[in-house]
């Protein structure tokens, strides 16, 4: 007798591939549009057209679809990304870019993935498309054309709609360089002070010294530049940069440009982040008064309106939002809009990718990351063993390493503030226990482990799955099954990785069986009975007709040449390996003899005749019926033309008299 066991799954991996989460602030443009390929290769991305506001973040997305299996061969997907550009034959990934460097990331889960952009920049604006590899022949496949992103920068419009009669009079419209989808309101602020307008547009009288901006509600951090309402000076504080990345150890300049209709009284920077610590929310503070920043904070004016606050010596802690603000007697600017936010980064090193692995040396590429994108095309200084690279002047490194390569970099012109020495080519390691046959059921441990400097980090995967680790790097199945069959992925931090097959023993799942040619069986044809089951290993197969206990063939096809009536009745196949057997549903076959086709169609040919018989019927008497129909119209005529004139000859008859 077989045993009863469930169905297997196919097996699909892709990319490990992670996402940190993050709040998006994303104004696009939605459409659907699907590429769909030949056999099951499609790509879906949820937007065609995006419109986003400079300095928020973007998610580009799509879902993919393939086959599961080509020819019988599990479908792997082993590269999946994103791009803009392509360098040769290549595609460049984003994530490769230096223009992106701490600004991207990718989200990939289940045949879905999300392209990530932080502090957007008008040079993000193109065309992103996606594109995904499989270790099938040809099993490559790019979208396109893909999604157009276009980034913009709000503006104010000012227009004066009566400048004789009413010069004070204006008309102020947000503008944007692409479409921003509706519905949405806007946020206004007249000398920085929110104004209760929602429209995109509207008039009003200003006073000669206002300033306006406006915002997307919801995204109040990102105004447009504030605009004087008439040509001349108003009060309005514009800063240069809205974001800074500087290293950590260097100096910083963050500057802004202003204006007041009166002497300034006062003027000072300051950082609502430290003035909230201190208690002096309402009250800023002048950060030359600041301990935090003693001996490191100075402001510049080398010409009028404009204001330069530098800093010395950064450290992590000065990542905040800086302002200036200004008094006269008469107005205060208190710089409730944001003003520009600074993010102190250390450089570190990571691997982006193992291209070869030697006896001794390994082939890899090496990244200068940190966690801000500095502005700028900044070129990068790489030292190996303390020995500066002369060839090397971008993000990526790429060369020959030995385990014990001290690897470190730097930005051209900031050589004293480098990344920390590390040697990163320990390769992880991966192991299974028990190391034999590994049978549906049993308990088997995984181990994931990593000696490198730092510590490495490590994480396992599945797929796209990512399986918890214990402290030590183990994950334990305590009974695993045909499910489990697949490819484990060991990865660390510097995506460094290796990888393990674990092969499950398993016995064959429910076989299903198929007839060729299907419909019925003419005596003396040839006929193909096949059995199908998923099993590992791979199933024998053994055919059966019911009420005989002797096996009648033997493999997966079981071909009937000659089939005549005595092969009539039910056949069933046994699927079987060193796990166990199943059987098949019985299927029955019939044949049908020359002779009997012979009696189908007399029969046939009878039935018809019998059917046109009262039909037939019916027409004569039909025909039939119609002459003497027009016979007894006939007669019915000359009897009233008898009678009419009979009536005309007692009339003249009646007058002679």
């Amino acid at each position: 007798m077989c045993l009863n066991l469930s169905a297997a799954t196919a097996e699909r991996r892709t990319p490990a591939m992670r996402l940190k989460g993050a709040q998006a602030a994303i104004i696009c443009l939605l459409t659907l549009s699907a590429f769909q390929g030949q056999d099951g290769w499609s790509v879906t991305y949820t937007s065609t057209q995006i419109c986003a506001l400079k300095g928020s973040t973007v998610d580009i997305r799509c879902t993919y679809t393939y086959p599961s299996r080509v020819n019988g061969n599990v479908t792997v997907v082993e590269k999946a990304l994103w791009f803009t550009k392509t360098k040769g034959d290549e595609h460049v990934d984003v994530r490769t870019e230096a223009e992106f460097a701490g600004r991207v990331q990718y989200h990939c889960d289940n045949k879905d993935c999300t392209l990530r952009i932080t502090d957007l920049r008008e040079s993000d604006s193109a065309e992103y498309k996606f594109r995904f590899v499989t270790n099938q022949p040809g099993g490559k496949y790019t979208a396109s054309p893909g999604v157009t992103l276009s980034v913009t920068v709000l503006q104010v419009q000012v227009i004066k709609t009566w400048p004789t009669l009413y010069p004070t009079w204006k008309k102020v419209t947000c503008q944007s360089s692409c479409h921003l989808p509706d519905p949405h309101s806007y946020v206004w602020y007249q000398n920085e002070v929110n104004i209760d307008r929602k429209e995109s547009s509207f008039e009003k009288y200003f006073g000669y010294t206002d300033s306006i901006s406006c915002a997307v509600k919801g995204y109040e951090k990102l105004p447009s530049p504030l605009a004087c309402v008439d040509d001349q000076t108003c009060n309005r504080v514009s800063y240069t940069s809205r974001s800074i990345c500087a290293l950590k150890g260097s100096s910083v300049d963050i500057s802004c440009i202003y204006s007041h209709t009166h002497p300034a009284v006062s003027k000072f920077w300051f950082s609502p982040e430290r003035s909230h610590q201190q208690q002096h929310r309402s009250h800023p503070e002048d950060l030359r008064k600041d301990s935090h920043y003693a001996g490191r904070v100075e402001v510049i004016e080398t010409e009028r309106g404009r204001s330069t606050l530098r800093i010395r010596d950064l450290t992590e802690r000065d990542s905040a939002e800086y302002h200036f603000k200004f008094k006269t007697q008469s107005f205060e600017w208190k710089s409730s809009l944001p003003g520009t936010t600074l993010t102190v980064t250390a450089l570190q090193v990571k691997v982006s990718r193992i291209i070869s692995v030697h006896q001794t040396q390994t082939e890899a590429e090496l990244k200068c990351e940190s966690s801000c994108s500095p502005a700028g095309r900044l070129s990068y200084v790489w030292f190996k063993n303390g020995e500066k690279n002369t060839t090397q002047q971008t993000s990526a490194y790429t060369d020959y390493f030995n385990p014990g390569d001290n690897i470190s970099c730097a930005f051209s012109g900031y050589e004293d503030y480098c990344s920390p020495s590390v040697y990163p080519l320990k390769l992880p390691s991966v192991s299974v226990s028990p190391s034999g046959e590994i049978v549906e059921g049993s308990s088997v441990t995984l181990t994931c482990r990593t000696d490198a400097d730092p510590a490495a980090k490590n994480t396992l995967y599945k797929g796209i799955q990512i399986l918890p680790l214990t402290p030590e790097g183990i994950y334990h199945f305590t009974s695993i099954s045909s499910e489990d069959r697949g490819i484990y992925e060991c990865e660390t931090e510097d995506q460094l990785s290796v990888s393990l097959f674990i092969d499950v023993q398993y016995a064959p799942k429910l076989p299903s069986v198929s007839v060729s040619p299907s419909g019925e069986l003419v005596e003396g044809s040839s006929v193909t009975l096949t059995c199908s089951s998923d099993a590992n290993s791979a199933a024998n197969y053994t055919w059966y007709k019911e009420n005989d206990n002797s096996a009648k063939a033997s493999g997966q096809n079981f071909i009937i040449t000659a089939f005549r009536p005595e092969h009539s009745g039910s056949y069933y196949c046994e699927a079987q390996n060193t796990r166990g057997c199943r059987s098949s549903t019985s299927h029955h076959l019939t044949v049908v003899t020359g002779k009997s086709i012979i009696i189908q169609n007399i029969i046939r040919l009878t039935l018809v005749v019998l059917m046109l018989i009262p039909l037939l019927l019916v027409i004569l008497w039909m025909r039939k019926k119609k002459p003497l129909s027009s016979t007894a119209e006939s007669n019915e005529l000359m009897e009233t033309m008898e009678m009419q004139s009979n009536q005309r000859q007692d009339s003249a008859d009646g007058n002679r008299k």
